[in-house]
């Protein structure tokens, strides 16, 4: 694997506010701020909260990041930081 995970900042209840750091190809990339969460919070008719937890993605790639190490790195990503539940406040 060339992209590995090395850090997350993020935490409940913003686990969306976090710095991501990735190494690639042995260098630290810090991402910095950069997750949307695949999850989602709603209400029933009764009012009833519904909270789904989703798969994360990134807003913004650094430039080289070509498709295939997108890919890589949202593996690596998904692996290792718990999935949240809106992204709403990113």
């Amino acid at each position: 694997m060339a992209i590995e995970f090395v850090s997350y900042s993020g935490q409940y209840p913003t686990l969306c506010f976090g710095t991501l750091i990735l190494r690639v190809h042995g260098s630290e990339v810090i991402m910095g701020r950069c997750l949307s969460s695949g999850g989602s919070v709603s209400f029933d008719e009764n009012w009833d909260e519904e909270i789904t937890e989703g798969p994360w993605s990134v807003d913004s790639w650094p430039s080289f990041f070509d498709e295939d190490m997108k890919k890589e790195a949202l593996e690596v990503i998904n692996d290792n930081i718990p999935w949240g539940c809106c992204g709403g406040c990113a």
